[in-house]
């Protein structure tokens, strides 16, 4: 019988690398993978790959399946990431769009983009080893099992690299992100594996950008304003949509509908002009994605991490109202621009 796959050990957000000496024990500081978290059974017969949402993930990375039956020294239990590369070698990033379209219904589609953007997987750390759990070992023994365990194992399984200086770990923040990496982690050397505990530290970018509001969603509960469409103008004057923001108290997003009001786009018969966002393969089924148009004319400050091709990785948050801005000087030039590295650069 397989492992039972627990849920796994999560990270709490801090702003910078944390010192070492404030940790009883000590930290080890690794990169932070952008791909799906993954915990992998192997028990000699039979492969399972379980996903942070409790999600099988299984059926979705054949070419993972046969790997580790095909490599793994012996059975096992790990903790991961399953990522996507893409670009020539030298110049190989993280491709997050392309790992989002392994998840597909159709076996056919699943196995042609098995074989078109096949998919690797970055261990990093070992929850048991044969019949020995070690989920209540400290995080030091186990990650010295997973070395002992994968050392020599071949692509596509790969063990992440670690280090115990902060130092270090502010350069991977620096340099890492042009690979598509979007951060470090720090974990506490001393602790056992903390199923849905918030006991590690990941650290990741934090970027300002000024952002037009050019529609807005209902909340989920039907009321209120559940989050803002922004947008940023190309090289050609159109505005493009580069993401959303959310995360507004109850009160807030009552005040907001009431805001936003005179910006609402109107049609001939004085309807307001609705469309329909586009759904990703995790979007629920019965989740609405519609949204309300509204005229280009408000500015407002985000937060966010990093961006994937021309939009933000993920939901970016309101810092202020900026009404000094003109919207027309909100483009792409604002944005940081982050040199290329080289993902196998990070994988030695």
């Amino acid at each position: 019988m397989p492992y039972e796959i627990p849920a796994p050990m999560l990270a709490k957000s801090v702003p910078d690398v944390p010192d070492p000496d404030r940790v009883e024990g000590g930290l080890s500081y690794e990169p932070k993978w952008d791909g799906f978290r993954a915990l992998v059974s192997w028990d000699g017969a039979d492969v399972e790959i379980g996903s942070r949402g409790a999600k099988p993930l299984t059926r979705y990375f054949p070419e993972l399946v046969e790997a580790f039956a095909r490599l793994l020294p012996e059975p096992c239990l790990l903790d991961g990431e399953v990522v996507v590369a893409r670009g020539e070698a030298g110049n190989q990033r993280l491709d997050w769009d392309s790992l989002t379209q392994r998840i597909h219904p159709a076996a056919s589609r699943v196995a042609m983009l098995a074989e078109q953007t096949p998919a690797m997987f970055i261990a990093f750390d070992l929850l048991a080893r044969g019949e020995r759990d070690l989920q209540g070992e400290p995080f030091a023994v186990r990650r010295a099992q997973l070395v002992e365990l994968l050392t020599g194992v071949p692509h596509p399984v790969h063990v992440t690299r670690t280090s115990d200086d902060p130092g270090v770990a502010r350069r991977w923040l620096a340099e890492f992100e042009g690979a598509g990496l979007d951060g470090v982690v720090a974990k506490p050397l001393a602790q056992p594996y903390a199923p849905n505990k918030r006991t590690m530290f990941k650290i990741k970018h934090a970027r300002t950008a000024d952002v037009v509001a050019w529609a807005y969603r209902v909340h989920k509960s039907g009321t209120g304003l559940g989050s803002l469409l922004v947008g940023l103008y190309g090289d050609d004057g159109m505005l493009l949509p580069v993401g959303a923001v959310s995360a507004f108290s109850d009160k807030r997003r009552l005040e907001l509908i009431d805001e936003l009001a005179p910006l609402v786009e109107r049609d001939e018969n004085g309807d307001p002009v609705t469309g329909d966002g586009e759904k990703s393969r995790f979007t629920g089924a019965g989740k609405d994605m519609s949204f309300v148009k509204l005229r280009p004319e408000r500015v407002l400050e985000v937060r966010y991490d990093q961006l994937e091709g021309w939009r933000f990785r993920h939901t970016a948050q309101f810092e202020r109202w900026r009404p000094d801005r003109d919207p027309a000087s909100c483009t792409y030039d604002q944005l940081e621009t982050v040199s290329a590295y080289d993902l196998a650069a990070v994988l030695d």
